[in-house]
């Protein structure tokens, strides 16, 4: 197959994206809202948005930004684990993100100063 035919897999990110949720195991976390950092990297073939430079042809950042934003502002979970998966499958299932690499961290959960999190990968490997 010639390397033009080859469909290519490229990779949109999302940064820093920070939101305020209810998480936590302990009861006094259960009764406050605190930030968790999202940190997105998701598998995307470029190549037809960069053809005809228009939005409806690429994975559309502020959609997924805001749809995540909406999402975990109104979840409440105890675990970070079960935050990460959730956001994945959001991704994957209404994005159509064939892969994901998500990072979810709760800064200042075990002190200030202090970031803790996980980090998961999701779907094809490629």
């Amino acid at each position: 197959m010639s390397r033009r035919a080859r469909s290519s897999m490229d990779t949109v990110f999302i940064r820093g994206l920070k939101i305020d949720t209810t998480i936590g195991i302990h009861d006094w976390e259960k009764r406050i809202r605190r930030p968790v950092v999202l940190d997105l990297e998701m598998a995307s073939d470029i190549a037809r948005a960069a053809a005809t430079d228009r939005i409806q042809d690429a994975l559309d950042y502020e959609a997924v930004t805001q749809r995540l934003k909406q999402y975990v502002s109104e979840s409440r979970f105890e675990l970070v684990e079960t935050l990460a998966e959730r956001c994945a499958a959001i991704l994957r299932d209404e994005f159509g993100v064939p892969r994901v690499r998500l990072t979810l961290s709760k800064p200042g959960a075990v002190g200030e100063g202090v970031n803790v999190g996980v980090v998961i990968e999701r779907g094809d490997p490629g």
